[in-house]
């Protein structure tokens, strides 16, 4: 095989895309991983923060944990070695909702009836191992500007956003919708990295995936919540919070404070970005955003303390609305070689994810023997 032979390009380095790239990896397929963020997890990504008092504080502020579908087998096979790496571990904690008309739990879960699993010691732990796996290279903060399809090679060529030449591969893995959104061009003020041209016949789709936004706010206190007897609910009758979760009860944690990560609704999230934009939020904007769901959680009657960090995040179109290709679990262009996964393929969730890497590594290994 030449150089180009057997070189396959993902971009982004979410579940999804490392999933992929950890199974073409064991498949002798060589696999580079391009992401414009500084370090690997999408949505799994786990957020450093420094107190006042300079104390070191992490919150998994995207997705909070996953669960496992039983009709799944090679979700749950993947799963169960990351567990016997030590890279996922059971969230045995007690879950329900809390409605914050009546104010009261309507709906406690015994440890165990619905196991969750969490990355140790992040949600980020196992994207980040899988990206540095035999046969994966990963580049960090690398935002990838332009591919192109060069029918005399029969290769794709891949350039920067700095219009650096970054080489030239066999295939292409986008587990990044905003390789191909109207978000990158709203972002960087260019078109999409791929021109769904083409791929016309899912363009219509793939061009404008319906996003949820949400904002999370990251809690850390000094002492436990103990008028809270969940590590883990949701929210009815509240317009502004939809989730809270206890970071810092997940296993492998630091428990020398207790956080939380909150949750807003969409329609709240909706409400502010009609008001500042879609642009990157302010300090400003940010704060306030922290404050009114700080007060919606205070007015639930719990006890809850004044918290000694308090911060507020975006996830502007983090969350798909809507899938794509639910039956295929990804999009794939045999000729060109190009497969598109994600959660916006299967379910947005994590198990989602996970499942449309698989899915879209198949297709290349699949045609190993031609290559």
């Amino acid at each position: 095989m030449s150089s180009v032979a057997s070189k396959v390009a993902i971009i982004g380095s979410g579940i999804s895309g490392t999933v992929c790239a950890s199974i073409l990896a064991k498949n002798g397929i060589s696999v580079t991983i391009f992401e414009s963020a500084r370090g690997p997890g999408g949505r799994m990504s786990q957020r450093r923060e420094i107190a006042e008092d300079g104390r070191e504080l992490l919150f998994d502020h995207g997705a909070p944990c996953f669960s496992l579908n039983a009709s799944n087998s090679e979700v749950q096979s993947l799963v169960y070695d990351w567990e016997s790496r030590g890279l996922v571990a059971e969230w045995k904690e007690k879950f329900g909702s809390f409605d914050c008309g009546a104010k009261k739990f309507l709906k406690i879960e015994e440890k165990g009836v619905n196991k969750k699993y969490v990355g140790v010691p992040g949600m980020n732990s196992i994207c980040r191992a899988l990206c540095h796996e035999a046969g994966v290279e990963s580049r960090f903060g690398l935002s990838i500007g332009r591919l192109e399809w060069l029918d005399d090679d029969d290769s794709w060529s891949l350039m920067g956003l700095d219009g650096q030449e970054l080489g030239k591969f066999k295939g292409v893995v986008a587990s990044d919708k905003n390789a191909f959104s109207s978000r990158f061009t709203n972002v960087t003020g260019r078109p999409p990295p791929i021109d769904l041209n083409m791929v016309s016949d899912v363009a219509l789709k793939l061009k404008e995936i319906p996003v949820i936004s949400c904002f999370a706010l990251m809690l850390a206190f000094e002492q436990p919540l103990s008028s809270i007897p969940l590590k883990g609910f949701s929210f009815k009758n509240s317009e502004v919070l939809s989730w809270a979760y206890c970071d810092s009860s997940k296993p492998g944690r630091s428990t020398t404070s207790e956080r939380w990560v909150l949750y807003s609704t969409a329609e709240y999230a909706e409400r502010i970005i009609a008001q500042t934009g879609l642009q990157k939020p302010s300090t400003t904007v940010l704060t306030k955003v922290a404050e009114e769901l700080f007060q919606e959680f205070q007015s639930t009657g719990l006890d809850i303390s004044q918290p000694f960090f308090k911060k507020a995040h975006r996830w502007g179109s983090a969350f798909p609305a809507s899938i794509i290709t639910r039956e295929e679990k990804c999009f794939w262009d045999g000729k060109k070689r190009l497969a598109i996964c994600g959660d916006f393929c299967v379910s947005p969730n994590v198990e989602g994810a996970i499942c449309s890497g698989i899915a879209a590594a198949s297709k290349f290994t699949e045609m190993l023997s031609s290559w």
